[in-house]
């Protein structure tokens, strides 16, 4: 896994509440075993018309979110069945950063496994997120996961600072690109010193 740099980006907006993780990556995508690939069925559903002509009305689509790297969402993000395929839909179509009031907590921590940002903010400074970027969705933010603060940081409009809280530990392994499996590897030697001194079989 990478390490999580600083991530500058426009927003794209995704205003529906309550996103299940079968609109982040249909069940039918689910047959591939690697983790890549799964980008271009992201929101497969809404973003295609009989699968194959692009939805003109569905805000992923509109060519200013085009390239964005952060993705603004509502309450209940990621909710339904606990598939890690979409925190790997959303990673390979090119998110690093979601910013929601809330997540489903088995999604939530997925995307800490994958390299992503689930950033948590308050209903209202979302809304606001939502009315900055509908004025001016060309704007570019800074998402400082070191300084914990999003802003703005190209563009014209609202400069307040949005400040976000997260765990010490999910903190620390997004900025040294480690999941669980990476952070157990690196007590290997006490883990091995246990196993021969200590544990009994």
């Amino acid at each position: 896994m990478k390490a999580f740099e600083p991530v500058q980006s426009k927003m794209a907006g995704l205003d529906i509440p309550n996103v299940d993780t079968d609109q982040i990556i249909p069940k039918q995508f689910l047959k591939r075993v690697e983790r890549t690939g799964f980008g271009q069925f992201l929101f497969y559903d809404w973003r295609f018309i009989t699968g194959t002509r692009e939805n003109p009305d569905f805000s992923l689509n509109k060519p200013e979110a085009k390239g964005s790297r952060i993705l603004l969402a509502r309450d209940n993000f990621g909710c339904g069945s606990s598939r890690e395929h979409a925190p790997w839909a959303l990673l390979d179509y090119g998110f690093q950063v979601i910013i929601a009031p809330s997540y489903a907590d088995i999604f939530y921590n997925n995307c800490f496994q994958n390299g992503i940002l689930p950033i948590v903010l308050p209903s209202k400074k979302v809304d606001a997120l939502f009315e900055m970027v509908a004025r001016n969705p060309q704007n570019e933010y800074l998402v400082d996961l070191e300084n914990q603060v999003v802003k703005l940081v190209s563009g014209e409009g609202d400069t307040r600072e949005f400040q976000f809280d997260i765990a010490d530990e999910k903190k620390e392994k997004l900025i040294k690109g480690l999941d669980d499996i990476a952070m157990t590897l690196m007590f290997d030697e006490k883990i091995k010193h246990y196993e021969t001194t200590t544990a009994v079989y």
